[in-house]
C-alpha cells in the first residue's frame, strides 16, 4: 500500500453517513450506463469494487446480477449492506483482492481510480478477478467541470492552498486524466478493446448540502478544508457562498455541470 493509499484510508474512515448525505447522489449519475458498458444483466457475477453507499450494487442486483460488493472502508460496507440486501457486502480493497482468478463475469468501479495510489496495479488486479472474455467498466472524475471547480475556485479565493501532509500520486503512477489517458491505461493493463467515452449532466443539490461533505472533510477537497482553522473555514464558506449563486437556479437549487470519463474493455 503507498502513501497515498493509507492517505486515502484516514481520509475516508467514519464517513461514510457524511458522504451519502453530499457526494453520494452525484456519483450515483453513470450508474446505468457503467453496468451498461461491463453487460450487467441477469445471472451476471459481478464485483462492485469500491462500493461506497452501494448504489451500484442495488442497482445491479436490480439487473438480476449476483453482486459481490467490496470498499476499503467498513463503514461504507456496513451502509452497502443496507442499501443493497442482495449483495454480498464486505471488506476488501485495492490492489489486493481475495479473489480467484477469473472469478467474475463483470467488474464495476464508480470513481474508484480516484482514490487509489497505483492505477495501473489496480486495473492488472481486477483483470486477473475477472473471467477471460469478461468486462471491466470503470468511471474517474477529471475536476474540469464548472460545478467540479466550485470548492478549488473558494479555496484560491480565501487563499488557501492544498497542504503539503496530503500527498499526490508518484509520477510513475499518474496517468493522462483525459478519454485517451484512461483508454491507454486500460490497454497497458492487458484488457482488449480499451475505449472510453465522457459523460456530462448538471447535479442538482442545495448550497447547504453541496458544501457539507467537505466541511465534514469528505474526500481530499474536505480534507484541506477541515485542515484550516475556524477562521478561514468561514473566509472559504464566505466565498462559497457567494461563487455558488452563479449555479443557483430560481427555486435556489444549484445545477452543477460535472463530467465524468466511462472506461471500459474486455479481460
Amino acid at each position: 500500500m503507498t502513501v497515498f493509499d493509507d492517505a486515502e484510508r484516514r481520509t475516508w474512515a467514519g464517513r461514510a453517513e457524511a458522504y451519502a448525505a453530499s457526494f453520494a447522489g452525484l456519483c450515483a449519475y453513470p450508474v446505468p450506463m457503467l453496468l451498461d458498458a461491463a453487460e450487467v444483466r441477469a445471472g451476471t457475477r459481478v464485483l462492485d469494487i469500491g462500493t461506497g453507499t452501494g448504489t451500484v450494487a442495488r442497482a445491479a442486483a436490480g439487473r438480476g446480477a449476483k453482486v459481490t460488493a467490496v470498499d476499503a472502508e467498513p463503514g461504507m460496507v456496513a451502509l452497502a449492506a443496507r442499501v443493497a440486501p442482495g449483495a454480498n457486502a464486505r471488506v476488501a480493497a485495492l490492489p489486493d483482492l481475495p479473489f480467484t482468478d477469473g472469478e467474475f463475469d463483470a467488474v464495476v468501479g464508480n470513481f474508484v481510480l480516484n482514490h487509489v495510489g497505483q492505477p495501473h496495479v489496480c486495473l492488472t488486479e481486477l483483470r486477473r478477478v475477472t473471467r477471460p472474455g469478461g468486462r471491466v467498466a470503470l468511471t474517474f472524475g477529471p475536476p474540469t467541470a464548472a460545478g467540479q471547480a466550485l470548492f478549488g475556485r473558494a479555496l484560491q479565493a480565501a487563499g488557501v492552498s492544498r497542504p503539503a501532509h496530503l500527498p499526490v500520486l508518484a509520477p510513475e503512477d499518474n496517468f493522462e486524466r483525459t478519454a485517451g489517458g484512461l483508454a491507454g491505461l486500460l490497454g497497458a493493463a492487458g484488457f482488449a478493446d480499451p475505449a472510453c467515452r465522457t459523460l456530462a449532466w448538471n447535479h442538482r443539490a442545495t448550497a447547504e448540502e453541496w458544501w457539507s461533505g467537505p466541511a465534514a472533510g469528505v474526500a481530499s477537497i474536505g480534507q484541506v478544508v477541515v485542515s484550516q482553522t475556524a477562521e478561514v473555514v468561514a473566509e472559504i464558506k464566505r466565498h462559497y457562498d457567494s461563487i455558488s449563486a452563479e449555479f443557483a437556479g430560481p427555486d435556489g437549487v444549484l445545477s452543477l455541470p460535472q463530467l465524468a470519463l466511462l472506461g471500459y474493455g474486455q479481460a
